[in-house]
Order: structure tokens, then C-alpha cells, then sequence
């Protein structure tokens, strides 16, 4: 969670809000700033996109349709 902390901590105003205009140079910055290595960067954007999507499915669909989107990806649902 520190690492979490810390990289958020390392984005700037703009970064936060529009995480999809994180290039190479700005991820290395990030990286740096945060003391962490450029993957850790990588799979915390990762992760919030699929977060995001998640919660447009379940905004648009309702759990149901966030459910089947999720088959496969968690074990026990099918």
C-alpha cells in the first residue's frame, strides 16, 4: 500500500486525472520519484484500467453483466 501511496504521490495534478497520458519519459519519473521500478508503475495504471472498466460494465449492465465479464478471470466463476 506504501508503494501505491507513494507513486500516486509521485503523478502530478494532471497525471491523476488523465492517467492514459502517461508516456515512458513521465512513467521513469514516476518511477524515480516514487522509488520504485518502472513495472510497479506499469501494473498500478494496469490495474486501475481494469477497474475502470469494471465499473463501467457494472454502471451500464449491473452485476450480472460485470459477473460474466469477470468468468474466467477469478477461479470459481464460471
Amino acid at each position: 500500500m506504501m508503494q501505491i501511496e507513494a507513486i500516486i504521490n509521485s503523478m502530478t495534478k494532471l497525471e491523476k486525472t488523465k492517467p492514459e497520458i502517461i508516456k515512458a519519459k513521465r512513467k521513469i519519473r514516476i518511477a524515480n520519484g516514487s522509488g520504485v521500478k518502472v513495472q510497479d508503475v506499469n501494473r498500478l495504471l494496469k490495474q486501475f484500467g481494469e477497474m475502470q472498466k469494471m465499473m463501467k460494465m457494472f454502471s451500464k449492465g449491473g452485476i450480472g453483466k460485470m459477473m460474466r465479464g469477470l468468468a474466467g478471470k477469478i477461479p470459481g466463476i464460471n
